[in-house]
């Protein structure tokens, strides 16, 4: 579970989509990128390969509720 999740703007400019994200998983902090396309580009620790699948549903579910909503 995804825990202590934030994100914020990449740009000054609001209206410019992407947006860097952080959260801690297992103990381990996750940073990254997320683009307008819904693209993850992680920028720090990778997750383990048999958990990314499921974090980068979680990520696109968190990003569509603060984001989209």
């Amino acid at each position: 579970m995804i825990q202590h999740f934030q994100y914020k703007n990449m740009y000054e400019n609001k209206q410019l989509p992407g947006w860097t994200f952080s959260f801690y998983f297992s103990g381990m902090k996750y940073e990254g990128n997320y683009h307008k396309n819904g693209n993850i580009e992680w920028t720090g620790n990778i997750p383990p390969a048999n958990k990314e699948e499921d974090l980068k549903k979680q990520l696109h579910e968190l990003m569509l509720y603060h984001v989209y909503e």
